[in-house]
């Protein structure tokens, strides 16, 4: 005889992801082809079909250099750090600032820029602002040449025994390019209007970023940590300190700018992840 034994319903409960869990990290390692792709095609798309190529990496950063060297240096006389010769003092700086600012142009400008991807296909929305903040290390390399250059033209000995931090802080310009991309690329979305904002917001924070002089001697100590608040002075004053063996080091402002660069990108990969799912409806 066959027994017959009653199995009592089971109910599952479906509730959405919370916490660090919700940012679904693990979609942009599944998906790391698509990111060296978007990669590829970011830096193919942006010298396409111009005369001098990637060669604007370069043009940039040393016509700024030589604009600062004329203005900062000849005309205003300002101090900088250790007897640095000031084209090296400037372009240490305006290394990390130009992947920071392209990194930022470009990926805040992603989403709309690719809508009909968006709009069509499923993919992490969160591989378009990465991959154009990764691309712009392409340009980076191609303009820290002009670097080396000018420490074999000046005779400038790098600091050796530090060197191997810098790509700590190459690493802390573009979490925080991405992390503050990843804020304004979601609000582009909706409201256009950060195209317009963008330029302003670049030019203005490069006048409080110690790229043209340095912070040491401009900003006196009471306001040292308030302009610290700036992750990007830690960026350019860690930078020159691993690369020129100048300034302090890792010390309270530095560790500052750090922490709000962390929480700059924490804050906007959750924003962001909160905003994707509108993301189709509205671009």
């Amino acid at each position: 005889m066959t027994e017959i034994v009653k199995h009592e319903p089971t109910t599952i409960y479906i509730k959405p992801s919370t916490g660090i869990a919700a940012l679904n990290l693990r979609d942009l390692w599944v998906y790391r082809e698509l990111v060296i792709f978007m990669i590829w095609r970011d830096i193919k798309v942006r010298y396409k079909q111009t005369l001098l190529g990637a060669t604007w990496a370069v043009i940039q950063p040393v016509l700024t250099m030589v604009a600062f060297y004329f203005i900062f240096n000849k005309i205003g006389r300002v101090p900088v750090d250790a007897d640095i010769p000031y084209p090296i003092f400037s372009y240490a700086a305006l290394l990390p600032w130009g992947l920071f600012v392209t990194a930022l142009n470009q990926a805040s400008r992603s989403l709309t820029a690719n809508h009909n991807m968006i709009t069509k296909i499923y993919f992490p929305r969160l591989i378009l602002p990465l991959a154009s903040v990764l691309a712009g290390l392409v340009d980076f390399a191609i303009a820290s040449v002009i670097l080396v250059g000018l420490m074999m033209y000046y005779r400038y000995v790098p600091a050796w025994e530090i060197l191997w931090t810098l790509p700590l802080f190459l690493f802390l310009a573009i979490i925080t390019a991405l992390g503050v991309a990843l804020w304004l690329s979601a609000i582009n979305v909706k409201y256009r209007d950060v195209n317009y904002v963008l330029p302003f917001l670049t030019q203005f924070w490069m006048f409080i970023t110690p790229v043209a002089y340095s912070s040491a001697k401009a900003v006196s100590e009471q306001w040292q940590l308030l302009y610290s608040l700036n992750p990007m002075a830690g960026v350019v004053n860690g930078f020159r300190w691993a690369l020129l063996g100048v300034g302090d080091g890792p010390n309270t402002a530095l560790w500052i700018s750090v922490g709000i660069s962390i929480l700059v990108l924490v804050s906007g990969l959750f924003y962001f992840r909160g905003m994707e799912k509108t993301f189709a409806d509205t671009i």
